[in-house]
């Protein structure tokens, strides 16, 4: 099987920084990989805000989440701080890419310790269906 590769912007405009919790280290003494996904989920919650949306407010629509991806790079331990950056990209009739750089360190010291992708589909939670990607959300995710 051939080694999964996320395709990363030229431009990330937004940016979170989220620190590692103690509740985030496993077992092996570093993050585990369930806690990325949970990393990426905070992310893209900030980025959407930062847009004036909500998971369960896109003008009006819901989002679900139909696939995730990612690239682990890097280890991450207890304090740590992720700059999480977020784009929209790729983007469909019902549907868009979120694409994430994680980025590990303090201070101006930071490396990359995993790339994220996650499928988000509009969904009219009232009529129980996909529905159409609102051309007003894609421009102001595009910003």
């Amino acid at each position: 099987m051939a080694r999964l590769k996320i395709d990363l912007p030229s431009v990330f405009l937004f940016h979170a920084d989220i620190p590692i919790r103690i509740t985030d280290v496993n077992y092996g003494g570093h993050v585990g990989n369930d806690t990325i996904l949970s990393i990426i989920h905070e992310a893209r919650v900030q980025f959407l805000k930062s847009h004036g949306y909500e998971e369960m407010n896109l003008e009006g629509l819901g989002l679900i989440m139909s696939d995730v991806a990612i690239e682990f790079k890097k280890e991450l331990f207890y304090g740590q701080v992720i700059r999480a950056f977020v784009a929209a990209a790729d983007f469909g009739r019902v549907d868009f890419d979120l694409v994430y750089k994680l980025e590990a360190g303090s201070g101006n010291d930071f490396v990359t310790a995993a790339l994220a992708k996650t499928r988000m589909v509009c969904y009219d939670y009232n009529a129980k269906k996909i529905a159409a990607l609102p051309q007003k959300a894609k421009a102001e995710l595009e910003k």
